[in-house]
């Protein structure tokens, strides 16, 4: 009986080495994690970058260029100088809806429905009448210096997202230099940066168009 009891030990004995060793590997495993290249650092900089300010853009004009700006460009390899025209004229469109966007307000009329309009140098102008303010009320929604400096601001920021644009990018840069790639990335990060500071530090009380209009 002696006999038996230790041969049944001596079988398990390697068993249980045989389970622990690949638990010592697994821990070295795990703690390895694939680094990153500069390239790859690049991309995620810009796409951040790209999404962080067109917050600050109206939203109608952001998908019109996100929308075209692939088709136009040929998905950043344009063929022929047709394409670099297009792609010419639909940042040009683009950068006058941001800035014309930035002039326009709305208010609530008798039955409590918003109404969208323009602000010129008198005063709100409510495009379908529906809505006729006193001299006062009116007065209250004049063109001021905020209004422009948005303004401005706002085709800035869209510059710096249409260089974020690989598609436009490389339609009119289709081989860059290892500078100018560096400047493309860098550049617009910085004058963003500043951008999105300035409307922090001078916020619009408008309710544009493409803003929510909390204040009603």
């Amino acid at each position: 009986m002696d006999i038996k009891v230790q041969k049944n030990e001596e079988n398990q004995q390697p068993s249980d080495i045989e389970i622990e060793q690949p638990l010592l590997d697994e821990p070295q495993d795990k703690s390895k994690k694939p680094s990153k290249t500069k390239a790859q650092k690049a991309i995620r900089k810009t796409f951040k970058g790209t999404a962080h300010l067109s917050s600050l853009l109206p939203t109608g004009s952001v998908l019109i260029f996100e929308f075209l700006s692939p088709i136009f460009t040929n998905k950043g390899r344009c063929k022929s100088l047709r394409n670099q025209l297009l792609t010419i004229l639909l940042l040009v469109f683009c950068a006058v809806s941001c800035f014309v966007m930035r002039f326009t307000d709305s208010v609530k009329d008798a039955k409590g429905k918003i109404r969208y309009g323009f602000i010129t140098f008198k005063g709100l102008w409510i495009a379908d009448g529906s809505v006729k303010l006193s001299p006062e009320e009116s007065a209250e929604y004049r063109i001021g210096f905020r209004d422009c400096f948005h303004a401005v601001l706002t085709i800035v920021v869209f510059i710096v997202v249409a260089l974020f644009d690989q598609n436009v990018v490389g339609c009119f840069y289709p081989e860059p230099s290892e500078e100018m790639k560096d400047m493309l990335v860098n550049v617009p990060a910085v004058v963003g940066i500043i951008c999105t500071g300035l409307f922090v530090l001078f916020p619009s009380k408008r309710h544009a168009v493409t803003r929510a209009s909390s204040k009603h």
